[in-house]
């Protein structure tokens, strides 16, 4: 027989079955796996925005370890120590009224000529050319302050605004907490340089006692860090910035802190924040007022219990639709084709149970046709 002669013949019941039994599975399947695939390509996303943030926090968290650390290096030089322990001296057999007074009655004189030769003192002295040469190999370090008990100054890398240190906050807290206390300022902003800084001050301590017997002032440049952290990138739509605890951006792509502009990403995860399922996770998915979903990952600085003036979180956002775009055009393909698949199913059917009516209608009516003229014998 030849083999163009050959011939498949079958039911169209039969291969009514066939299509449901082979078609439906398998569109359904792949739609499955499409939405599954969904899952999965969030959940990447999510573990990697979070690995950045997480990055970045600690890239945040080093740069300040390091920075208290040369200060502290200051602190700990014999310099610095020998210099505050001879200024100490003048203050011997002096009652605490007494010493409050002098020092008041020259910094109230801090600006006329009177004080000239104590400011040149204080900017040239060998501890003053150390100071300044330990900034040129530290950039970072804006201006370095050394100051007695009393809280007067007793060298600088630069003339001092006030012959005392002028913050009493600073001075109450290094001097009442006791040996290991660090004191970190809250962001500020340089108007002549235009720069945002820190400012760390760091306790001298009697070698041998751990006496309190001064203090050493730093501020610190934060550009370096802005820089390090405006360099992630993230997509099209990405961004990573870094907020305080009530949300205010501190840096991000076009923004400075003297805007005060909110993250509305930062109240979005405020809850998870808050939670130990949230922290550990580090992302999710918010809508935000704009109507678009956002894959929002976040990290704690960890720098809030040892410095309660730095509660800093870095936040990255990007846009979902960037994030979960190749998945959901085949999810919507699979879609299609299941809808496609079951449609032509339908119809097929719909022929069918027609066409098996039609010809129990064709059979009928011949039998009855057979009982009204009956043939004769």
């Amino acid at each position: 027989m030849p083999l163009d002669s050959l011939e498949f013949r079958t039911s169209l019941q039969k291969l009514l079955v066939a299509l449901m039994l082979i078609l439906v599975p398998l569109t359904v399947f792949g739609f499955y796996v499409a939405l599954q695939g969904d899952t999965h390509i969030r959940q990447a996303a999510g573990e990697s925005v979070r690995s950045l943030t997480l990055t970045a926090a600690d890239s945040a968290s080093q740069f300040i370890s390091a920075s208290v650390k040369d200060v502290s290096m200051i602190a700990n030089q014999p310099g610095p120590v020998q210099a505050v322990t001879a200024a100490n001296h003048q203050y011997d057999n002096l009652p605490e009224d007494a010493v409050s007074a002098k020092i008041a009655a020259i910094d109230q004189s801090w600006e006329t000529p009177q004080a000239d030769a104590l400011s040149a003192n204080i900017l040239t002295s060998d501890l003053a050319r150390h100071l300044r040469r330990l900034r040129e190999l530290n950039p970072t370090l804006l201006k370095i302050t050394i100051a007695d008990v009393s809280g007067a100054i007793v060298a600088a890398t630069d003339r001092p605004a006030h012959y005392t240190l002028n913050d009493p906050d600073l001075w109450r807290e290094l001097s009442a907490r006791g040996p290991g206390t660090i004191r970190i300022s809250d962001l500020r902003y340089d108007d002549q340089n235009r720069l945002y800084y820190l400012s760390i001050g760091y306790p001298i301590q009697q070698e041998g006692t751990g006496r309190f017997i001064g203090v050493v002032t730093a501020t610190v440049n934060l550009s370096p860090l802005f820089e390090q952290l405006n360099r992630h990138r993230i997509g099209r739509t990405g961004r990573l910035f870094l907020v305080r605890e009530d949300g205010t951006v501190i840096e991000a792509p076009g923004v400075t802190p003297s805007m005060k502009i909110r993250s509305e990403e930062y109240v979005a995860i405020h809850d998870a924040l808050g939670s130990l399922r949230g922290r550990q996770t580090g992302y999710l998915f918010a809508t935000l007022s704009n109507g678009q979903s956002y894959l929002i990952g976040f990290a704690d600085a960890g720098l809030k219990d040892a410095y309660p003036n730095l509660p800093w979180t870095v936040l990255a956002s990007q846009e979902a639709r960037e994030v979960t775009g190749p998945v959901r055009n085949m999810i919507a393909f699979a879609l299609l084709v299941m809808i496609l698949a079951l449609l032509m199913l339908s119809l097929l059917a719909a022929y069918v149970v027609l066409h098996t009516k039609q010809r129990l209608e064709d059979i009928e009516t011949p039998l009855e046709e057979d009982k009204e003229h009956p043939v004769a014998a």
